[in-house]
Parts: structure tokens; sequence; C-alpha cells
């Protein structure tokens, strides 16, 4: 039975506390994971339990723990896996689909919408327009070796790019059309990054189980010259997903 205790941090037990079983159940199937390959296939909750001596109820926290972490993938009626190593995207000014080609992965999009709106006054602020301008909103299925990472709302004001609608194929790459039909040169962008829940449309669209953690990035770039080119709101799988950023001192 798995009543050992180690120290630990601000989220693992210290080592005047009982470990809890299904803490080094998960710590077990963490060893078990770094020797296994990808899409390898994990035992049963019912082979788990006998193993260890614990029961199912303990097997599917460790499990699902693991699963949220993206250590883990769970397919319905088909067991659990070892996942895949987690997308790491650099945070730099650069389109998605140059993201993933400087990565070695196949990028893909699915246009799910794209209507032309008239801008709220938060969104006219955003976008440095009067508000009920016209802007394009165009809401893309991301997607690297077909699998779906994103679900990614653009929205553009079209008093600046007259006619983008129709230039605006799926699968395209929308920072090539503004660069190479606009001269639009990106300088700067704000992100933020949050997390979030799936709800259950974004779940369906990911793959994922409702009320999977997401990461919830909002991106506000800018022209050279200051002009307001875009804000997107982006919803990543948490499990398959890292961003990673270079950080340097401040100038004194």
């Amino acid at each position: 039975m798995l009543e050992a205790s180690v120290p630990g941090g601000a989220d693992t037990p210290t080592k005047n506390q009982r470990e809890p079983k299904y803490w080094g159940l998960k710590q077990h199937l963490l060893d078990m994971l770094r020797s296994m390959p990808a899409g390898s296939s994990i035992p049963t909750e019912r082979a788990l339990a006998a193993e260890f001596d614990v029961s199912r109820t303990t097997v599917r926290q460790a499990l699902a723990e693991l699963t949220v972490e993206g250590r883990l993938l769970r397919v319905q009626g088909k067991g659990t896996f070892a996942a895949q190593p987690k997308v790491a995207q650099r945070l730099q000014l650069s389109s998605y689909t140059e993201d993933m080609r400087a990565q070695g992965r196949h990028p893909d999009s699915r246009l799910l919408e794209m209507t032309e709106e008239s801008a709220e006054r938060e969104l006219a602020h955003l976008l440095d327009i009067p508000a009920g301008s016209p802007i394009l909103r165009m809401r893309r299925l991301r997607l690297a070796d077909d699998e779906a990472m994103a679900i990614e709302t653009t929205h553009l004001p079209l008093t600046r790019f007259k006619g983008l609608t129709r230039l605006i194929g799926e699968g395209g790459s929308l920072y090539q059309v503004l660069r190479e039909q606009y001269g639009i040169s990106f300088a700067s962008a704000e992100e933020t990054i949050e997390t979030a829940l799936a709800s259950p449309e974004e779940a369906e669209l990911l793959g994922a189980d409702v009320g999977l953690p997401m990461l919830l990035l909002s991106r506000h770039s800018f022209h050279g010259d200051g002009t307001p080119v875009e804000w997107v709101r982006s919803i990543y799988r948490g499990d398959r997903y890292k961003f990673v950023a270079s950080l340097n001192p401040p100038a004194s």
C-alpha cells in the first residue's frame, strides 16, 4: 500500500504529513511514463488498483491530475495513453502558421465563422475606430499535425482593410495577407495570458473534456506607426500547449 511520505513544497505533502494514496500512485505513474514512448497504453483502472492496493477512486484521481497536466491522454472507449510532449511556443510577434512551421509541425486551420459586424464600444476603442464601424470577426480552429490545439477569434477594422473578407481563405496565413496586400509591418503587441475552463462547445472542438483548464491569450497588435491592427482572443489546450519567453534584465 502506498503510504510513504516525501519532502515537498507548497503543493506537496510535508515529511510530517501522511502522503495521500493518490499522490504516491501519481509519482509511480510519472516514473513509469518517463520510460514509455508516446502513445503507449496505460494499464486499466482495475489493474492499477490491484497492483498498488488502492481503490479505483484513488486511481481515477491520479489519472485525472496527470491528464490535466498533459502527461496522459484519455480516449473515450479506447483507454489511457502516454501523451505526446506539449507543444512549446515561444512568445513572439509571429503568426500561428509561422510558429508551427518553425517547430517542424504541419499547421492547418479550419474556418469556423467569418462575419462582418459593427464594432461595440470596447472593441472600437481597442481598434481605434468609431463605435459602430465595420469589423471582420474571424473564428478559426488551429491544428498542428492534424491535432486540434486552439480556437482563435480575430477582430480587424474593415475601414482599414477593405476587401479583406474576399482575400482570406480557409487555412491561409492572415499575417501574410496583411503584409503582402496591405503593407502591414507588425511592430509590437501587448499579450496577456490567463487560465480559463473549456466551455462545452470549446471542449468538443478541441477534443477535450468539459472543464479542462485552458490557456486564454489576448493579443493587441500594432503597425509600425502605432495604429492598432487586430485584437485576438485565443484559447489553447492547457494539457497540450506551453509558452516560452526569453527574459532580459531591465535597462539600467
